[in-house]
């Protein structure tokens, strides 16, 4: 770990400077995410902002300045300042009224440690000064950062009361950025596992798939699955299935495929359409979600005779994930473009066969035939179509 982030380029980008002059450098902080994986050594996709000034102050000032702002969190004092290295949410100093494990009735606060307070993990409460680079920290997280632990706040209990969600979250930092185990968290997380069930889905969709997105989710399911947490947001797992999960990552690794998320939920279930259907309802996933996770459930031994027919029926993508999913040589499918079948109903019907289900009947079988060949030329489909006539 770095001691601070005189060394990172993103501090001295001129929008941010520019959003500093417009609110003030003793307006706002640098906070969570950039501060955090700056100090670890790890890039910085989004920057995010903490201020004293209320939202409408914000807006006011962003425009005096001439940035663009979008109100993408007004509830909960956010707006989005609109950059040009990237958007970043600059966001009210807040603390809690009320919470109920899904929800938080706020008010904003003036004081930074207040609203520190409020954040779920040490490690996420480091703010740290535009200008100076001065790193705040109320509850230990540089501590924490350096002895790679993921913990709550004080009490972990009171916190995953305050938001259920936070036990997921606590999976996927703990992921990221522990070694050692914190006792407390995972007590905590195993016996509260059971509020999961009051989120919404989107929420736990959204964690879910994060965890999985993590270069080796497995030892993280795997312990979610023996705390019991897994079996809460997804009780068709088993550990078959996490035993799928790590050969599924062993083979991407071994490939080269990226993590995928989504073949990686389908490792955790069993390979029947009804259960995907099932789960990417209760998950509320996309309908290109839906239908993915289902091709991943049809996959059977036969995929591998053929990749590239596999690829041409069911997608690059489609196919990629069955193979890596039965463990079998998914490269030849990789960044694999879908060829055009060089033949169309006209020319059938040049031949002297009348328009109709006959012409396409003779279509299916001679572009069958030119998948299975590989798809040869069209000179290679006309001799196709001929020899398929003449039967």
């Amino acid at each position: 770990m770095v001691p601070d982030l005189a060394a990172a380029d993103w501090p001295k980008r001129a929008d941010l400077r520019a959003l500093t002059e417009a609110l003030g450098a003793d307006n706002i902080r640098w906070v969570g995410g950039a501060v955090r994986d700056t100090l670890v050594g790890m890039a910085v996709h989004d920057v995010d902002c903490a201020t004293r000034l209320t939202p409408d102050v914000v807006i006011d000032r962003c425009r005096e300045a001439g940035i663009r702002t979008v109100p993408t969190g007004l509830d909960h004092g956010t707006i989005t300042a609109v950059l040009e290295g990237g958007p970043v949410e600059v966001t009210t100093l807040r603390r809690d009224v009320a919470t109920d494990g899904r929800r938080a009735t706020i008010a904003f606060a003036q004081e930074w440690q207040e609203d520190a307070a409020r954040r779920d993990f040490t490690i996420n409460a480091l703010f740290a000064h535009p200008e100076t680079l001065e790193i705040s920290d109320y509850f230990g997280g540089l501590d924490d950062l350096a002895a790679r632990r993921v913990r709550f706040i004080g009490d972990a209990r009171a916190r995953i009361r305050e938001d259920h969600l936070r036990i997921l979250r606590y999976y996927r930092f703990q992921a990221r950025f522990g070694a050692d185990l914190d006792a407390e968290a995972e007590e905590a997380c195993e016996e509260l596992a059971g509020t999961l069930k009051g989120l919404s889905r989107e929420r736990v969709s959204g964690e879910l798939l994060g965890i999985l997105a993590l270069p080796d989710p497995h030892p993280t399911a795997a312990r979610m699955h023996a705390k019991g947490v897994l079996g809460v947001i997804l009780p068709e797992a088993c550990k078959a299935h996490l035993a799928a999960l790590q050969n599924l990552i062993a083979a991407e690794t071994a490939q080269g495929f990226a993590p995928d998320p989504l073949r990686r939920l389908a490792a955790l279930l069993p390979p029947i359409r009804e259960v995907s259907e099932a789960v990417a309802a209760r998950l509320r996933l996309s309908r290109a979600q839906r239908a993915r996770l289902i091709c991943a459930a049809e996959r059977s031994q036969d995929d591998s005779t053929n990749p590239l027919a596999l690829a041409y029926y069911e997608g690059a993508q489609g196919a990629a994930d069955r193979l890596l999913l039965l463990s079998q040589d998914a490269r030849a499918v990789k960044d694999w473009e879908r060829p055009q079948f060089p033949l169309k109903g006209g020319e059938i019907v040049a031949r002297g066969v009348q328009a109709g289900p006959e012409v396409a009947r003779l279509l299916q079988t001679v572009e069958a035939r030119w998948v299975d060949e590989g798809f040869p030329s069209r000179d290679r489909v006309l001799e196709l179509l001929s020899e398929t006539l003449e039967v």
